[in-house]
């Protein structure tokens, strides 16, 4: 019978291709930074980001900026729903005048993979927009429409030109900000540099976060068929640190001072809860967040928002409220 030659040749296969993938790593470092950033997972594939309005947000604009000459990056501005009506056929100039109006604004910034239409971002800009907020996000260099091509440093340079932006914009309003997944070490990136400069800002949230990309990646379900490989750390780690991709999170909530809200649902495959409690336990002890709010919020396995569906939280609008609304009043 050929079964078992066939049988062995298969196996035979899956070894080399098992051995193989570490080493092509470390040879090339490269390709652990695309796994890291999967900018160029464009799903779902068809959107057209110049009309927010195929995915429902029709009181959304699209507008693009250049955080440096020659480099645009696409944006899109969704007022609050009290301004649905209103927004109808309007162009930039009138969304941009909206900045003055009595509505504090959220900057999101997205996780890695997709792009700023991507569903679960689109559902929670709706959600956002319904309580009263004006919800700006954009696509980093590198993904969506944007030009350019990713990295750690450019997500921070970018996501500071657009806060430095929406500042110009704003009067007294507050301005918050709001990062998930990977998003998360781009939000303590901009907020430390914010900090250090002696601007923070009203607030930071962080949804799923971790403490920083290698005990991310370790902990990721792609790495669990290498976990327990010798030289695991050698092979992945070191590559993504070649690449000079941190996201040190941990290290950040030691230079931030404004309130800190972490929301994280107990069953997400992808940033373990275990990492967005570490990430807690770390703000609350920091020195400079001492006499700052610092909230954990956890969300049942049962409600099975896992990695992306918080925003289906009926809690979520009692949170925000009870969480950023002292700070609204504050501001105002």
């Amino acid at each position: 019978s050929l079964s078992p030659f066939i049988n062995f040749r298969l196996l035979l296969w899956i070894l080399v291709v098992y051995i193989s993938i570490p080493l092509i790593i470390k040879l090339c470092p490269s390709i652990q930074a695309k796994l890291v950033f999967l900018n160029f997972v464009r799903i779902p594939y068809f959107i057209d980001l110049k009309h927010p309005s195929d995915q429902g947000l029709n009181h959304t604009c699209n507008f693009y900026l250049e955080p440096e000459v020659g480099l645009k990056i696409g944006v899109w501005h969704t007022v609050p729903a009290q301004m649905w009506k209103e927004a109808q056929g309007k162009e930039g100039n009138w969304y941009d005048s909206t900045f003055s109006s009595n509505h504090p604004v959220i900057l999101y910034l997205h996780g890695n993979a997709g792009t700023r239409g991507g569903d679960h971002r689109v559902q929670l800009y709706k959600v956002l927009s319904s309580l009263g907020y004006h919800v700006v996000t954009f696509d980093y260099r590198g993904w969506g429409d944007s030009d350019g091509s990713p990295s750690e440093e450019g997500m921070t340079s970018d996501a500071l030109f657009i806060y430095d932006w929406l500042k110009q914009r704003l009067d007294k309003m507050p301005l918050f900000i709001w990062g998930h997944s990977l998003g998360t070490g781009v939000a303590t990136n901009l907020v430390r540099r914010l900090c250090d400069r002696g601007s923070p800002p009203d607030a930071l949230i962080l949804e799923s976060p971790f403490t920083n990309i290698r005990e991310e990646a370790k902990s990721h379900p792609f790495s669990m068929v290498y976990r327990y490989l010798p030289g695991f750390d050698w092979f992945f780690l070191d590559a993504i640190t070649a690449n000079n991709i941190r996201f040190a999170s941990d290290e950040n909530v030691n230079h931030i001072s404004c309130p800190v809200l972490i929301l994280h649902a107990e069953d997400d495959g992808v940033v373990p809860f275990h990492l967005g409690k570490k990430l807690y336990k770390i703000a609350s002890q920091s020195k400079s967040l001492s006499g700052h709010k610092v909230h954990f919020v956890p969300f049942s396995s049962s409600l099975a928002y896992k990695h992306k569906f918080i925003y289906r939280s009926p809690e979520l609008p009692n949170i925000l409220s009870h969480h950023l609304m002292s700070v609204s009043s504050n501001g105002a």
